[in-house]
């Protein structure tokens, strides 16, 4: 069962600031090459739905990667801020913009067949490769 937190959060410069009120207690962790090139990288977020309010909108700036999604990013500083499905207006936030306490644990890694040797987690976790993940959205 995944418990639903309110946080806030900001982008490295503070332009930014970030309210979302249902944000999941489980991160997940992608290795996917699109999310290690955009953030240096696996990517651990949390799933916040569609509850996410920004200030100062207008310096975010948008990167569509997919036909299903797209990438947000501080205009200023350059933090990333969301990966967002645009047909459910679901947000997938770093973790690392909140500032959540302990009680979050990292539960599920996706797109594990893209995950390079070089790194691992000790969690145990649920592992989905790319095949699953879409499989999963798609229903096929």
């Amino acid at each position: 069962m995944t418990d639903k937190i309110e946080a806030r959060g900001s982008c490295l410069c503070g332009a930014i600031e970030i309210e979302a009120s249902e944000v999941s207690s489980n991160i997940g962790a992608c290795h996917c090459a699109m999310c290690r090139k955009w953030t240096g990288g696996p990517l651990l977020a949390v799933d916040c739905q569609d509850k996410v309010s920004f200030t100062n909108s207008e310096m975010i700036s948008v990167y569509g990667s997919s036909d299903w999604a797209e990438r947000g990013f501080c205009s200023k500083c350059g933090t990333h801020l969301f990966y967002r499905l645009k047909q459910a207006n679901q947000y997938i936030m770093p973790v690392g913009l909140f500032e959540l306490d302990a009680t979050m644990i990292l539960d599920h890694q996706i797109f594990i067949d893209q995950k390079p040797d070089y790194y691992c987690f000790a969690n145990e976790t649920k592992n989905m490769t790319g095949a699953e993940v879409f499989a999963q959205f798609t229903g096929e």
